[in-house]
């Protein structure tokens, strides 16, 4: 199959990529720099040049594939509602390249702001009341009405070897910038967890067996405590780790301060029976938790 990707030079997309590769697959990458451009060439895929706010290239890219696969994302949360839109604008001209063609068209969201207090599961959709400002998987999904094989993966704290871990790696930042690494309450709070190969295999197996209208779970760790996750950061770091109350939040975590002390464990059950997936690598706290993984 011939697949365009954005992303696909990413920390997620380039284990996708070599797992396309590695499985037959041809791999067209939209590249928005002659560095992204000769990363992608070094994997084995082929360069498409654009970027998430040229929209003609998006289409033509969408266009002459077999396939779709969603990954790229603005990750400045300070301009969070602007890149939400942006990446909103991107699925619309990619899906508007495919309608009535019936090819996969996999967009990729994230399995906490769905629902609090439960375990998250794939067919849980997002109350389209409450506000998120990145609406991939409403805008993807609404494809499948107009003949697109259209799915999501939902995304949880993803890691894997190069010293990022999801939103876990920001928090690291902030941490930096403080002082101090900080947990609120008594950090019981659940994160879900996943290893970013594992997380590759997925989307392959979504691209090549995945239904239309369907929302799939990359979780590796139903739920990670924030507190040892803190702990490993202030290791890494040198720095004190402390308890700051829900009132405090705001003032540390600065742009990250929607997702602070918010419990989102999330189940993949369903996706590992739906698509015959099971996560084998190492978790998260063992994972970051290797000596010089945040350096």
């Amino acid at each position: 199959m011939r697949v365009f990707m954005t992303g696909a030079a990413g920390f997620i997309g380039e284990a996708t990529t070599k797992e396309l590769i590695a499985n037959g697959h041809r791999v067209v990458g939209l590249a928005r720099s002659d560095a992204n451009a000769a990363r992608l060439k070094a994997l084995g895929a082929e360069v498409h040049r654009g970027s998430l706010e040229d929209l003609e290239s998006l289409k033509a890219g969408a266009a002459s594939a077999d396939g779709v696969i969603h990954l790229a994302f603005i990750h400045d949360f300070s301009k969070y509602d602007e890149n939400g839109q942006i990446d909103k604008r991107a699925i619309e001209a990619m899906g508007d390249a495919l309608q009535g063609t019936d090819k996969p068209f996999i967009v990729t969201s994230g399995t906490g702001l769905v629902e609090a207090g439960v375990v998250v599961t794939e067919d849980m959709r997002r109350d389209a009341a409450a506000y998120v400002p990145r609406v991939s998987e409403q805008v993807g999904l609404a494809y499948v009405a107009r003949g697109v094989r259209a799915m999501a993966v939902r995304l949880p704290q993803v890691h894997g070897a190069d010293g990022k871990a999801g939103l876990i790696t920001f928090l690291l930042e902030r941490a930096r910038q403080k002082g101090a690494a900080a947990y609120v309450g008594d950090g019981s709070e659940r994160w879900a967890a996943a290893h970013r190969l594992d997380v590759a295999r997925l989307y392959r197996l979504a691209l090549e067996k995945g239904l239309g209208n369907s929302i799939y779970h990359a979780v590796g760790e139903e739920g990670v405590p924030m507190r040892p996750i803190i702990e490993v950061i202030g290791r890494a770091l040198n720095i004190p780790v402390v308890s700051i109350a829900k009132e405090q939040a705001a003032e540390y975590y600065g742009p990250l301060a929607m997702f602070a002390g918010l419990d989102m464990p999330a189940s993949s059950a369903l996706t590992q029976k739906r698509l015959d997936w099971k996560p084998t690598q190492i978790g998260l706290l063992a994972d970051i938790g290797q000596p010089g993984y945040f350096q």
